[in-house]
């Protein structure tokens, strides 16, 4: 391996693969020398589009998944194959000593995923998903100010909302509404997110108990529209919604007993140079007839432009990884955060198959 560069290779021609090449190309540390596909001639257009608009000094190889995961010059390979295949790719590169990045829904189910833990802990092999704004500079400073025990007081209650209107096209040809690529629909597409934030936020403890409903459902029996409840033993509940239904959305809201913070874009900031989140303490004051409800905001923001950027999230991702192929040590944690996430959403979803009832994680 290069000591001061993580090579790269992207194991299918995705769509969201595009942003990841930008980001392996602005990352300092990392370079691209190859993409698969199942057609080599497939990734050859897909590299010549990507180069035509975002050059490395060297294009990278085009080639088939098994040849990929056999080159010697690639030590990190990004998977956003499709969720139904993912686990049989995922232990194949493990079993190459490939370090892996791992789209989300990481698997079809929490089985899956232990099976892909267990194969790249036995190859010393790092794991991570794909959640980009687990690495945005906006999650340092909004950690800080729910930790100061006055802008939010004692957390109480999370929510968030993921939502998109994928329109007609979309819901006949997309693969996620296949029941076969992606059985999870928008709860996997969508509602990782909102699951991860409501973790992150509880500093990964995990809810004691869990509800879903399946609000919309696809004539192939993926999720459309999803709603959950998370409920911690301290009394901190959190509701998420997603959907391929209801137009773009990304927020996220956090309340306690002294005020809130509201975080309009979550997933993916704003378009622009600031990252930002606005917190409240309002006040209602009654004197005589008049009842003034008052809200006292004070913004925070971070320089980091949203995408595209070497500062953005994607890149910082890319970046953060490719230091920890570098060191040879692996970090554990990236590989728990997405195992409990992927446990909240199961529950969630055997929920919603029992008509909403009430599911005990242990």
């Amino acid at each position: 391996m290069a000591s001061n560069t993580c090579r790269w290779g992207i194991l299918g021609a995705a769509n969201i693969a595009r942003k990841n090449w930008k980001a392996i190309r602005l990352a300092e540390n990392a370079i691209l020398t190859a993409v698969a596909s199942r057609e080599p001639s497939r990734a050859k257009a897909w590299i010549d589009a990507c180069q035509s608009e975002c050059p490395f000094p060297t294009a990278p190889t085009a080639c088939g998944y098994d040849d990929l995961l056999k080159r010697p010059d690639v030590d990190a390979v990004y998977i956003p194959l499709p969720t139904g295949i993912r686990r049989e790719w995922v232990v194949k590169a493990a079993s190459a000593g490939k370090h892996i990045l791992c789209e989300k829904p990481c698997g079809p189910n929490a089985n899956d995923l232990r099976a892909m833990l267990d194969a790249c802990k036995a190859k010393g092999v790092q794991f991570m998903d794909g959640v980009m704004f687990m690495h945005g500079k906006r999650l340092p400073l909004l950690r800080s100010v729910l930790d100061d025990n006055e802008t939010v007081g004692q957390l109480r209650r999370i929510t968030s909302q993921f939502s998109f209107a994928a329109g007609d096209d979309f819901l006949k040809n997309n693969i996620r509404v296949s029941s076969s690529m992606e059985p999870l629909g928008c709860l996997g597409d969508l509602g990782w997110y909102n699951i991860r934030f409501a973790l992150w936020a509880m500093k990964y403890a995990m809810p004691t108990k869990v509800s879903g409903r399946l609000l919309t459902e696809h004539a192939s029996g993926v999720p459309l529209e999803f709603s959950g409840e998370l409920f911690w033993p301290n009394g901190v509940s959190s509701s998420y919604y997603c959907s391929f239904n209801t137009e773009l959305q990304q927020w996220a809201h956090i309340s306690g007993t002294k005020g809130s913070i509201a975080v309009r874009d979550f997933v993916l900031p704003y378009y622009g140079c600031e990252s930002e989140f606005v917190a409240d303490r309002p006040v209602f004051n009654v004197k005589g007839t008049s009842y003034h409800w008052e809200s006292h905001p004070k913004r925070f923001a971070v320089n980091e432009y949203s995408d595209g950027a070497p500062d953005a999230q994607e890149t910082n991702m890319i970046r953060t990884f490719s230091n920890l192929v570098l060191s040879g040590k692996p970090d554990p944690m990236w590989g728990d955060i997405a195992l409990k996430t992927q446990v909240v959403l199961d529950a969630c979803l055997r929920s919603a198959r029992s008509d909403g009832g009430m599911v005990t994680l242990q």
